[in-house]
């Protein structure tokens, strides 16, 4: 994640400047800026090089920055999606993206001072106002969030986002109640918003209350395919309702939607295990850190299941992994000083 052009990002940026400065010379700052412009992948260079030949072009600074986002080249991203802000201040997704590269750079107060901004400048905007509403509760600011929402409900009394967006905020300040009223008015005004439903429905499960079963369902058939949704339910079979069978069938659904999903082979080696199928969960587990290779408590319960096995050789090698990308994890810790 960290930067690798910042000379070929310096030098584009001064002869873009000189371009500006000196209208008298247009031709040379243009091939210069051309010349300079090879950084980044071929895709990159070449919008680099339009850019060199239209330099007050916004759209081609807000290009770039996206494809330097892809590539999490950070400081050339938010470089060039501010030089399209300063150029063009009118397009409200300019912000967007340069706040969620704040965000994803782990500058969440500038991501958040971008989007109050946006906030400022299209306060009729819903789209900007709801992502200004999720930035301050992504910091934790409940009550400008829930200011923020309150202005969206006077515009659009009904919106689902909104309600939704209620939900979040009211879950994280820890009222429950006024969570689950809030995602069930987004359901009732979107049956097709998963997310919500899957927030009301671990609400619902978390107070042991029998509807949240039909809650997970609705959420599944708003997105039979929606793989958060299936793992949301399995979860709870599995842990609420002790349907481990129910379960299984959920998460070897869920990867056969995604053959990738580290996750579900992990949770679905624990109910394994937790039957005694000890071979079983030794092959989700393998498959889940095949997936994610840094996957600590993946390599700790395949060495687990390996140790279960009599496979002492290769325990000890999955306890030291874990020890590799986790430290302090005290059960590889114990297994590393048991097997030696």
């Amino acid at each position: 994640m960290k930067s690798k052009n910042y000379p070929f990002l310096l030098g584009a940026m001064l002869l873009l400047l000189a371009f500006t400065a000196c209208n008298d010379k247009p031709s040379n700052e243009v091939a210069n800026a051309t010349e300079t412009a090879t950084g980044g992948t071929p895709q990159i260079q070449d919008i680099s090089k339009k850019i060199g030949e239209s330099p007050t072009n916004a759209s081609l600074y807000a290009t770039r920055g996206a494809l330097w986002y892809e590539n999490e080249n950070f400081d050339e991203g938010i470089a060039d999606l501010e030089k399209a802000i300063q150029i063009d201040s009118t397009k409200p997704e300019y912000f967007h993206v340069l706040a969620d590269m704040y965000m994803d750079y782990y500058k969440s107060r500038q991501g958040l001072a971008v989007m109050e901004k946006a906030g400022a400048l299209f306060p009729d905007r819903i789209p900007t106002q709801l992502k200004l509403a999720e930035f301050q509760l992504i910091v934790k600011q409940h009550t400008p969030a829930l200011v923020t929402l309150q202005r969206i409900q006077v515009k659009e009394p009904l919106n689902p986002e909104m309600f939704f967006m209620f939900g979040n905020v009211f879950s994280d300040m820890g009222k429950t109640d006024q969570a689950i009223t809030a995602y069930q008015s987004a359901v009732e005004n979107d049956p097709g918003l998963v997310d919500a439903w899957v927030k009301l429905a671990n609400l619902l499960a978390d107070k042991g209350l029998p509807q949240a079963g039909k809650y997970f369902d609705n959420a599944i058939k708003a997105d039979s395919t929606n793989v958060d949704a299936l793992h949301a339910k399995a979860y709870y079979l599995s842990n609420k309702k002790n349907d481990l069978k129910g379960a299984i069938q959920l998460y070897k659904k869920i990867n056969t939607i995604d053959p990738q999903y580290a996750e579900g082979y992990y949770n679905l080696g624990l109910i394994y295990l937790d039957m005694d199928s000890v071979q079983q969960a030794y092959t989700s587990f393998d498959l889940a850190v095949k997936f994610s290779p840094e996957f600590a408590e993946g390599y700790y319960h395949r060495g687990l299941a390996a140790e279960m096995k009599g496979d002492k050789v290769q325990a000890l090698s999955d306890y030291e992994n874990v020890l590799r990308f986790s430290p302090d994890f005290a059960g590889a810790k114990e297994g590393v000083k048991r097997l030696k």
